[in-house]
């Protein structure tokens, strides 16, 4: 699992400087929200975000923080999904996910105990992980990627419902982001 490429397509698919008037990020740049930058020390205007900072800012909340290199090491395409699922959507949302496909993929808790939707990847999610990867071997990664991809494609339907501005994004979300 090579972090770099992953951050290297996120940034082609997120792309340059945006401020669309219906995006509530406001000003973006390589898919970096303004909030995001200022959050992480980047105080100059949006436009000239560099890239290094974006790649810095990408690998560190939403690889490195979240614990997505510990999943890579069980599910390399698991913890792809996640990176890209946190870099839209957060990695409590990306980690909710997780848990939750997880305690519906455990046969009633024969192979693994349920997990608490805590939303975060710790060490009872590695082990349930470990666990299903073991049970279900690599066929099973590609239903669990699957199943992920339902709930992000779910939520972001439920996005557009909710606030019409948000169908503006919602064609896009689905062709770039569910597989």
């Amino acid at each position: 699992m090579d972090i770099s490429a992953l951050i290297d397509e996120v940034i082609a698919r997120e792309g340059g400087y945006s401020n669309h008037p219906a995006d509530r990020g406001g000003p973006t740049h390589f898919g970096i929200t303004q909030a995001v930058a200022r959050a992480n020390g980047f105080m100059g205007d949006m436009r000239a975000l560099p890239r290094s900072v974006a790649e810095a800012i990408y690998r560190r909340l939403y690889w490195e923080r979240p614990g997505y290199a510990f999943v890579a090491e069980l599910a390399p395409r698991i913890a792809e999904e996640l990176f890209d699922t946190a870099v839209n959507m957060g990695p409590a949302t990306a980690g909710g996910f997780l848990q939750r496909a997880l305690n519906a993929l455990n046969r009633n808790a024969r192979d693994y105990a349920d997990l608490k939707v805590d939303q975060a990847v710790g060490g009872k999610t590695l082990a349930a992980l470990g666990a299903f990867m073991q049970v279900r071997g690599r066929a099973g990664e590609r239903v669990l990627l699957k199943a992920l991809e339902a709930l992000q494609g779910e939520r972001y339907l439920a996005l557009a419902e909710s606030r019409p501005a948000n169908e503006a994004f919602l064609y896009g979300w689905l062709a770039n982001r569910i597989r």
